[in-house]
């Protein structure tokens, strides 16, 4: 069996409701979605996520990758060569993570399709299933409370905010989630590097009573020691997610006590293989895992649902980058009921309907 074609094409999704989280307000997202066709015919898929921010790539930089460098790398080869093909591309390519987890989730996706079973269980099939948080953007309060409250009527029972951008009116909103929404409902904050050191330990100790489960980068990615400094002060644990982009990444900041917790993005670190010794580091640390996501299609949510079911240390799951994706065409790929993600049971990401 070789691979006899390649496809692509861009999918552009506006954002029924528009977010805006520290440091940009996004209105809508490119994908760029793979197909990999064998001459048996057996198929496999995958998207980017281009972010600048995030990824330092725009979706041209996605297709040109992958006519010069992905395409010339995979024709005629023999598919099941992951390890080598992502290698390969990483020698290529320096800064084009997206792009490369696209290429190892269509590789993923055609070996689970060829061993007749869903991609969560050849990669280890620990869990079923997993209850993701839903998250707010950076919204006025009444608004805030408004959409906390529907996503609550909807089965979701951890609510995500977004802050950063004014420490007053971030202590305010969670403590008016708390008051509304009861002791049930967790509560994580994610400060998307807007804090300083001073900020993020006035904004814990301010909202002590909210009982927060986590902190999510408080400070710039470029600051580490500041990480440090907090994660070591306050009894919330600190996860790490812009700082984490690479194995060398966890291995530094897990070995300097800097971070309690990873937040792995499968477009951010490069697929599933860089994932998988992301998490191997953050398992030896001793580190909780959550599993998260960019703005993607439901293709790309899949691939990280499978990765985030393999494995007994990832606990936690933020995995709602589709939801509010217009023009989406990948349906059923996942079951979200009452805030749980169920896998489809077919093989490989789950059955494509195009």
């Amino acid at each position: 069996m070789k691979i006899k074609n390649i496809e692509f094409f861009e999918l552009e999704m506006p954002l029924a409701v528009p977010y805006t989280i520290a440091y940009e307000t996004v209105d809508r997202t490119v994908n760029i979605v793979f197909k990999i066709t064998t001459t048996s015919g057996l198929t496999g898929w995958g998207c980017a996520a281009p972010d600048l921010e995030v990824t330092g790539e725009t979706k041209e930089d996605v297709i040109h990758n992958i006519k010069n460098d992905i395409i010339p790398i995979l024709e005629n080869q023999s598919p099941f060569q992951i390890v080598k093909f992502i290698h390969d591309v990483k020698q290529r390519l320096k800064q084009a993570s997206s792009a490369i987890a696209m290429l190892d989730m269509a590789l993923h996706d055609l070996l689970a399709r060829k061993a007749q079973l869903p991609l969560y269980q050849l990669l280890g099939g620990y869990r079923k299933s997993i209850q993701t948080s839903i998250t707010i953007g950076i919204l006025p309060t009444d608004e805030t409370l408004k959409q906390a409250r529907e996503f609550v009527s909807r089965g979701f029972s951890v609510i995500k905010l977004k802050g950063g951008l004014n420490l007053n009116e971030d202590v305010e909103k969670i403590i008016k989630l708390r008051e509304e929404l009861g002791k049930d409902i967790v509560l994580r904050f994610d400060a998307n590097q807007g804090y300083s050191i001073d900020e993020s330990l006035r904004f814990v100790e301010q909202t002590k009573s909210a009982r927060l489960e986590i902190l999510e980068q408080p400070t710039c990615q470029t600051k580490e020691s500041s990480m440090g400094i907090i994660s070591n002060s306050i009894h919330i644990p600190v996860m790490a997610d812009e700082s984490i982009k690479s194995i060398k990444d966890a291995f530094r900041l897990a070995s300097n006590n800097l971070i309690d917790m990873v937040n792995i993005k499968l477009m951010k670190v490069g697929g599933i293989i860089e994932a998988q010794h992301i998490n191997s580091v953050a398992k030896a640390a001793g580190m909780e895992v959550m599993v998260g996501c960019l703005d993607e299609c439901a293709l790309g949510i899949s691939a990280g649902l499978h990765f985030a079911l393999s494995r007994p240390n990832i606990e936690f799951a933020d995995l709602d980058g589709h939801l509010d994706l217009l023009n989406d065409p990948f349906h059923d790929l996942f079951t979200l009921k009452n805030g749980t993600l169920y896998p489809s049971q077919e093989y490989g990401l789950g059955k494509i309907k195009l």
